[in-house]
């Protein structure tokens, strides 16, 4: 006998209470099917704000890893909703492994990662958003699953910290950023900075990815990419200052905004 299938409508409409009478890996299948729909009220407003509240209620633990594989297996797949939306994936079940210990093996954690880096700064598609497909936000999203990596990964921050260096100056673009990417960005680099360890050299040095980008430029209009790693350094230099309201003001906040403020002279040759 087949198991009834979720009025998702209905559940949306309830705030998404868990339907006990659906197994779980049947509701996982469903998911996944959603989560790639270009419908967005079928992909966001349904499918991953169902996945998000219930992995972090725990409700999804036992296929945890299973979730972590299709994230990280989309992150290559044809369609721009499909990859967008899988960090996001990632995301969640990366919150749910930090607050529960050997949910998932490090060495799974490793795999999805290296999917990870090596989609982040490559993709193409950087639209925030899309008439007909809605919300895509790959840099957005990237940068949420990057922060989450840092808290079950922290030995992988210091290279978390470059890649994200690497999407805000990825050169083969033409978005400028007009979602609040930079911002999601700067937040993902304070959270990767905020947990203890990192020294100042560290929590600095990433920032040569960023100089090293930039060196060279001269006058003319500014290229969409300069325009959006200078958006994203004016946004982390105002976290940076400011603090998250979780995490605070990360460790060596002081030097890292100094290192940013000195990039940013570089069109802002006024600032003291």
């Amino acid at each position: 006998m087949s198991s009834p299938s979720p009025d998702w409508a209905a559940l949306a409409a309830a705030r998404f209470p868990f339907p006990e009478a659906v197994p779980v890996p049947d509701l996982v299948a469903g998911l996944s099917r959603m989560l790639v729909s270009p419908d967005p009220a079928v992909r966001d407003d349904q499918a991953y704000t169902a996945l998000a509240r219930w992995t972090r209620e725990g409700r999804l633990d036992a296929v945890l890893g299973e979730l972590g594989d299709l994230g990280a297996r989309r992150l290559g797949h044809a369609e721009v909703q499909a990859r967008a939306f899988a960090p996001l994936v990632l995301r969640c079940v990366l919150e749910r492994a930090a607050v529960v210990p050997g949910a998932v093996p490090e060495a799974r954690l490793a795999g999805w990662y290296e999917r990870f880096r090596d989609w982040y700064p490559a993709e193409r598609d950087t639209r925030g958003w899309d008439d007909r497909l809605g919300w895509l936000h790959a840099v957005a999203h990237g940068a949420d699953a990057a922060g989450a990596f840092g808290a079950v990964l922290p030995e992988r921050r210091v290279e978390l910290l470059r890649l994200c260096a690497r999407r805000m100056t990825a050169p083969e673009t033409d978005y400028r950023y007009a979602q609040l990417e930079d911002a999601r960005l700067a937040r993902a680099v304070c959270r990767l900075l905020a947990a203890p360890g990192l020294g100042a050299d560290e929590a600095t040095g990433w920032l040569d990815v960023v100089s090293e980008a930039l060196e060279g430029g001269g006058p003319g209009p500014v290229p969409v990419w300069a325009g959006n790693t200078f958006a994203t350094l004016q946004s982390l230099h105002v976290h940076l200052t400011r603090g998250l309201a979780q995490e605070g003001v990360p460790p060596h906040a002081h030097a890292v905004a100094d290192r940013v403020a000195a990039l940013l002279r570089l069109p802002l040759w006024w600032l003291a």
